[in-house]
């Protein structure tokens, strides 16, 4: 595997995620394109944006959130690999994980803003009477 401009364990944890999963670099498709947005003249000049699609299963990313092309492939990548393990198995995600975090601290406050409404209903109510 490719080393990229990130720490060597952040390297070593994205190798270990992508053999985990059976994803090869011979099985991705790798592109750049000139980038647009955020970064000035430097993004308009150099293909710093990567393009990937894994081959066996389809998935296709972009990812430009950075000026840096070697940082970028590093994202498109753990992207990637995020990507591949939803489809593979949704429920042991850690994007899943976290999404089902969230869904439940919102139905929370949904049920304390709705009692506290009631409260408020009631309390009217029974002023006016």
């Amino acid at each position: 595997m490719v080393e990229f401009a990130v720490s060597p364990e952040k390297n070593a944890l994205l190798k270990d995620k992508m053999s985990a999963l059976n994803i090869y670099e011979r099985d991705i498709e790798e592109k750049f394109i000139h980038s647009s947005g955020n970064g000035g003249q430097k993004v308009n000049k150099t293909a710093s944006c990567v393009y990937l699609k894994h081959i066996p299963t389809g998935v296709e990313i972009k990812c430009m959130k950075e000026r840096s092309q070697s940082i970028n492939r590093f994202l498109a990548r753990r992207l990637l690999t995020d990507k591949i393990e939803r489809l593979l198995n949704p429920a042991d995600s850690t994007i899943e994980k976290r999404l089902q975090k969230i869904r439940k601290q919102k139905s929370k406050r949904k049920k304390r803003a709705l009692s506290h409404m009631e409260y408020e209903k009631n309390k009217t109510s029974v002023l006016e009477q």
